[in-house]
């Protein structure tokens, strides 16, 4: 009959079990946890974190979000599905979302270009009767002069400079 040894100790190969399932853990990989060897399944079953999306394990890399554990690869943008981890994001709603779906889904749209606002970074635009415009979009629509700070005349959908507007 053989025999295993680990750290100076000696057991014969059917007494050297999983403390959780009592099989003999034999050449196989386990861990010793409080004086307590557990064979690797075993191990991920009492002691892991289980990842919140799709209850297996984390092992390794787990990530945290709201005082809960993910893996990596399960915490996901909820519209394009690109993992977020390490990449700015932002949720509403209790969803996780990159920036360009957020954008894309819920940023105001700016009324010159169509393209959406962010906001983030500190990006300023400008907000006049339900509309708005990027800042570098904010020009009249005749002479394309920068209207920001600057008085201006709305002619249906268009703005105007003063100069400009004179016309109407």
């Amino acid at each position: 009959m053989s025999h295993m040894e680990h750290k100076g100790n000696s057991w014969h190969e059917n007494c050297f079990t999983c403390n959780r399932c009592q099989q003999p853990i034999g050449t196989r990989s386990f861990v010793l946890k409080d004086a307590n060897n557990y064979c690797l399944s075993c191990y991920e079953k009492q002691f892991a974190l289980q990842c919140v999306h799709c209850k297996k394990p984390i092992t390794t890399g787990g990530v945290n979000y709201r005082d809960q554990p993910w893996h990596k690869e399960c915490f996901v943008c909820i519209g394009c599905k690109q993992q977020l981890a390490g990449q700015r994001f932002t949720s509403r709603d209790d969803f996780a979302y990159c920036l360009d779906c957020f954008c894309n889904l819920f940023a105001k749209k700016c009324a010159y270009c169509t393209t959406p606002i962010s906001g983030l970074g500190g990006s300023k635009y400008i907000s006049f009767e339900q509309r708005q415009w990027h800042n570098s979009c904010f020009n009249c629509k005749r002479c394309c002069v920068s209207l920001v700070g600057r008085g201006f005349l709305t002619c249906k959908d268009d703005i105007l400079c003063p100069d400009c507007g004179k016309d109407f």
